[in-house]
């Protein structure tokens, strides 16, 4: 629920509607993006400190397993993950952005601990686990990888997504207390997603997102839901 939550907070203050300033990024006076004109070097910062949060998160979300953790405890993992989130995005043009993305995704990481412990629990627990982030791994580099190659401009689904994901929120609150909607919310959550992942790494090849931090941002959070919509699809058609 965080993930949806999270993902709404960031592209009403993100990439639907303060648009990154096309100046550039330094930290101690070394320039880290030149806007347009670094759109390559852009896209490599990106996917490189993408791949170190995912990391991150993960020996974050393995730490996050072993712990007993209590409602309040649960409640003030959430809190504080909004509180990194809006840091990232208040501090995106500073090296504060990265000490704070790297708080949002260690702290990500460790609020997935109860969710991993459940369904490794189940039967095939440990399989479920591993082919949702198999799956997840191989949808994203093929949907960036088609974004990147194939030129097709899919910057234009800002508005029909964002009313998507609103409408997968609610549907997702819904589904609580209508179990039975759960399997087709995490399929159209899945789907949703996987399109955020080619608006996502267009906007990227377009120039319209110059800040490598809010683009990291932008794609974990494209993954971690993917990847949770996944977990619950393998393990309702295994069940």
């Amino acid at each position: 629920m965080f993930g949806y939550i999270g993902y709404v907070q960031f592209n009403t203050k993100g990439s639907f509607v303060n648009a990154m300033r096309n100046e550039p990024i330094t930290i101690d006076g070394t320039v880290l993006s030149r806007g347009v004109e670094g759109t390559t070097s852009v896209i490599r910062n990106t996917y490189m400190l993408l791949g170190l949060t995912l990391v991150w998160s993960a020996i974050c979300s393995t730490i996050g397993t072993s712990i007993s953790w209590s409602g309040f405890g649960m409640i003030g993992c959430i809190l504080a993950g909004f509180a990194a989130l809006f840091a990232t995005i208040k501090f995106r043009n500073s090296g504060w952005g990265l000490v704070s993305i790297f708080a949002f995704t260690g702290i990500e990481g460790l609020s997935l601990g109860p969710t991993l412990t459940h369904y490794l629990s189940m039967a095939n627990g440990a399989s479920i686990v591993t082919e949702s982030i198999g799956m997840t791994a191989v949808i994203a580099f093929a949907l960036s990888a088609y974004a990147i190659k194939s030129g097709r401009d899919f910057s234009r689904w800002g508005g029909f997504l964002f009313a998507g994901l609103i409408t997968v929120l609610i549907a997702s609150i819904a589904s609580i207390f209508f179990p039975a909607m759960q399997v087709a919310v995490a399929g159209v959550s899945a789907l949703l997603f996987s399109a955020f992942i080619l608006y996502d790494t267009s906007r990227l090849v377009n120039g319209e997102e110059d800040n490598y931090i809010m683009a990291a941002v932008g794609m974990y959070l494209n993954i971690l839901n993917l990847f949770l919509d996944l977990l619950r699809l393998i393990a309702a058609f295994r069940d």
